[in-house]
């Protein structure tokens, strides 16, 4: 159980898979009980446990995740945020994740990145930057070379 606790407590009792919160009393039978993930099926792999419900965890092995961007964001051609954190684990490096027609829109999606990626890669150090280019902001996610 201490697993669950230390994994629990850096992910703040939400599931990285729908950033939902995680109910620490629920039975870990039910769909939305906890269960500790590690996002890969290869055991080799050096990656980090994340917590998720059991049914998002569970679901995850029969369709590949697809973390959401929220609709109250107003980003164009928003990136598949799984795909880019694969990426800046691997290669680190700066992204286009987005583009925002205002700089409050994308000062909005960059605070909620960095939240998000605090779950979605835990150890991954990101910063977003806001560039404008071509009449919009484009939102850059950022980490050091790994």
């Amino acid at each position: 159980m201490s697993l669950l606790d230390d994994v629990a407590e850096r992910d703040g009792w939400r599931c990285w898979v729908c950033d939902e919160p995680v109910d620490p009393d629920k039975s870990v039978n039910d769909q939305q009980g906890h269960s500790v993930d590690s996002r890969t099926a290869d055991r080799k792999a050096k990656v980090a446990e994340r917590l998720a419900h059991r049914g998002c965890n569970s679901r995850k092995g029969a369709v590949k995740v697809v973390i959401a961007w929220p609709d109250r964001l107003y980003v164009v051609e928003p990136a598949p945020l799984v795909t880019v954190a694969a990426r800046l684990e691997r290669k680190g490096g700066r992204e286009i994740v987005g583009r925002c027609p205002t700089k409050k829109d994308a000062q909005e999606a960059a605070d909620w990145l960095v939240d998000r990626f605090s779950r979605l890669a835990p150890g991954l150090p990101v910063t977003v930057d806001i560039e404008p280019g071509g009449g919009q902001f484009l939102v850059i996610l950022a980490t050091g070379r790994r």
